[in-house]
């Protein structure tokens, strides 16, 4: 039997997004398959971590592009992003509390690129007059992820109605990035 390894990836990152902790045993079944079968296609956890990295960075890849974030106003480009990003928000609320993938001179390279087209996003904003200009793009970009996975989580849980995903995050995010105008 041949087994599809992002159906194996898609499992694990469902169950690793809901238990962090789980086992590859737990990965294993939850993908249906033995964990002979993991361990041929994964040799440990890290790996495996790895491989659901390198997904991860890509799908969030995919929801920037298709998100067309040079076009229009700022903030209604931020509201096509993060409309983008729902189908990844579980997979990116994991990836983001991966210590590892975080640590020491093994980071992958594309984490900068999100970082840095999400911060030019905020960063076209604030010259926009759009966003406030005293939060910094790196932080804007930063608050973005952890509403992403915050959200995410609240979502599993049952806490927050999956269909309130990206009012709930735009608006909290937007109501403290939108620069005021005064009167």
């Amino acid at each position: 039997m041949s087994v599809d390894r992002t159906q194996m990836l898609r499992a694990a990152a469902a169950l690793l997004s809901r238990k962090s902790t789980a086992t590859m045993d737990e990965v294993a079944r939850a993908a249906g398959i033995g964990r002979a079968t993991l361990h041929r296609h994964f040799a440990g956890r890290d790996a495996l971590v790895r491989a659901l990295e390198e997904m991860g960075i890509q799908e969030f890849e995919a929801a920037l592009d298709a998100a067309h974030l040079h076009e229009g106003p700022a903030d209604q480009a931020l509201r096509r992003l993060v409309a983008e990003a729902e189908p990844c928000a579980q997979l990116l609320a994991f990836l983001v509390t991966e210590n590892q993938l975080f640590e020491g001179d093994q980071v992958n390279e594309g984490w900068a690129r999100l970082d840095a087209r999400v911060g030019a996003l905020f960063r076209r904003g604030q010259e926009e007059g759009t966003f406030r200009i005293d939060l910094s793009p790196a932080w804007l970009t930063e608050a973005l992820y952890g509403l992403i996975g915050t959200c995410a989580w609240s979502v599993m849980d049952g806490r927050v109605a999956a269909n309130d995903f990206q009012y709930m995050i735009t608006e909290l995010l937007l109501g403290g990035a939108r620069r005021s105008v005064e009167t």
